[in-house]
């Protein structure tokens, strides 16, 4: 029986698919996985923290209150890894790719990684909280943003309110499944008053008539808003047909994804106050500029790693463990004496093609013009999605993502050059929102899979890759234990990181803890 099988026969028996998920490890749990107690002598170890990203940075800053000492290598000069918030004056060089250096104005940035955060992710939002990391509201879902397909069909080409065509979708779905009742179809027989509290619930859901027809509704909108003279005059509302044959039917949002569905946060001023935060705590333990190029076990049990230090001179360091955040993406080729069944484990897994770029604009239009305020709009193109800030509204300037796509659009994207990637947001954009070339100033764009020391944007777990090598990668080999979202049945979300280095560092103090005493010398 497949996973989905399983869900499906869990849901078809009365039960709860958010239950079955939850059994699988599909789910994120509602709790933290338990740490041990956060305090310890440590037992003079130390510990070798490869990556200064989110995962690193935790596991350090537990594994120090637990009494062990960290070195953490981080090649890059910042901390956070893909939790980066690019500001004026951020460059980056790609592999193959253009070498970037950002314009935005004092104040204005592109999450460029991570850029919400769920409020159920608890590591996340317990860390925000225990490192003062100011959080605020995070639209990820706004009835004002637009649906735009290209292709056929009455609506197509050409922006769409979403409300007006979500409203619609759902009074159409609910005066089938309304008539569906009425003329006793439904595979699960319904008493009487059940019938009757579900029609109740499909009439309100659905805005329908008396008779349970979709008729149209206020909620989608005004043809004409009600002034103190006239009043509001109703939109007709689309036919199913047109919504179908235009295809909105496939541009949806997320908002129902358990990892998407409201309510949302992000930090004041950037995603990367998170990692700034950590790396404060952390300083005097964090070297940037270390560019590892091995690691090995020893005979003696610890692991030795060498590097190139930010002044190009080779290193080398020893540590009783390691905890390795590298993405398995550059790991793989990295010197390592890793056993086999690792190495293949790690070289077995992809990772996501996926790319972003920020738009400044001299007047912050899609508010003043439009009244979107945050939020993200949906469309059938190359940019697949537009995302407005969440931040400084009513500002004079702003800056905006103006594509956020993935796999092979990503990569097709990807492969242009700077002003080519800054043209084809402008272009498709401007379909939605006529004001962007007027109104634009600056780019700045990344593709994460062609991005040094990243090559990817998460683990790209199949089923067959999963079941094979997945149980693999979260056991250690000897004492190199991994970390980061890639080891996790979420990867891309940055509880996921948070919980996998709680499971390194768990996993490596239980490990101390059973050991025998070092007998000290004439004992």
């Amino acid at each position: 029986m497949t996973r989905r099988e399983f869900i499906w026969s869990v849901v078809r028996t009365g039960g709860s698919a958010a239950a079955a998920l939850s059994a699988l490890d599909l789910r994120e749990s509602s709790s933290p996985p338990s740490l041990p107690d956060r305090r310890g002598d440590g037992g003079g170890k130390h510990i070798l923290v490869l990556g200064g990203g989110l995962a690193g940075l935790s596991a350090a800053y537990e594994l120090r209150k637990l009494g062990y000492s960290c070195t953490i290598l981080e090649a890059r000069t910042r901390p956070g890894g893909r939790c980066w918030s690019v500001r004026g004056g951020d460059t980056t060089s790609e592999i193959d790719g253009p070498t970037q250096t950002a314009a935005f104005d004092s104040g204005h940035y592109l999450n460029a990684g991570p850029a919400r955060i769920p409020h159920h992710h608890s590591l996340t939002m317990d860390y925000c909280e225990e490192l003062g990391v100011e959080l605020e509201m995070f639209a990820n879902d706004n009835e004002a943003a637009y649906y735009y397909v290209e292709g056929e069909g009455p609506l197509a080409d050409q922006p769409v309110r979403a409300r007006k065509v979500e409203t619609d979708l759902y009074g159409y779905t609910s005066e089938l499944l309304a008539k569906s009742v009425h003329e006793d179809k439904l595979d699960t027989p319904l008493s009487s008053r059940d019938e009757e509290r579900l029609l109740a619930y499909l009439r309100e859901r659905g805005a329908l008539s008396d008779d349970f027809s979709y008729e149209g509704t206020a909620r989608r909108g005004y043809e004409s808003n009600p002034s103190p003279t006239s009043d509001a005059e109703l939109a007709d509302p689309f036919t199913l047909e047109s919504i179908i044959k235009s295809g909105f039917g496939d541009e949806y949002s997320d908002a129902y994804g358990f990892h998407q569905q409201p309510t949302m946060f992000e930090p004041v001023g950037g995603m990367d106050r998170i990692p700034q935060a950590f790396a404060e705590e952390l300083n005097r333990d964090l070297e940037y500029g270390a560019e590892i190029d091995g690691i090995f076990k020893q005979a003696d049990g610890g692991v030795e790693v060498s590097y190139v230090d930010a002044h190009n001179r080779p290193q080398k360091v020893e540590g009783d463990y390691c905890v390795c955040t590298i993405p398995l993406s550059v790991l793989s080729s990295i010197e390592n004496n890793m056993s086999t069944e690792m190495t293949e484990a790690i070289d077995a897994v992809d990772f996501s093609r996926t790319g972003k770029i920020g738009l400044q604009f001299s007047r912050r239009f899609w508010e003043e013009d439009e009244y979107i305020y945050g939020g993200v709009s949906r469309t059938s193109m190359d940019i697949t999605q537009i995302w407005y800030p969440n931040y400084d509204f009513f500002a004079d300037k702003g800056v905006l993502i103006g594509y956020y796509n993935f796999g092979d659009t990503a990569e097709k994207v990807g492969d242009l050059d700077a002003v080519g990637r800054e043209e084809l947001a402008l272009e498709q954009g401007s379909k939605i929102h006529p004001q962007y070339r007027e109104e634009f100033e600056n780019s700045f764009s990344i593709a994460w899979h062609k991005t040094r020391y990243q090559e990817g944007g998460w683990a790209d777990y199949d089923e067959e890759t999963r079941e094979t090598y997945y149980s693999r990668l979260t056991e250690p080999d000897g004492p190199i234990y991994l970390a980061g979202d890639q080891i996790s049945n979420h990867p891309g979300w940055m509880n996921a990181a948070f919980k996998s280095a709680h499971y390194a560092v768990r996993r490596i103090h239980d490990r101390e803890a059973a050991s025998p005493p070092t007998s000290s010398s004439g004992e």
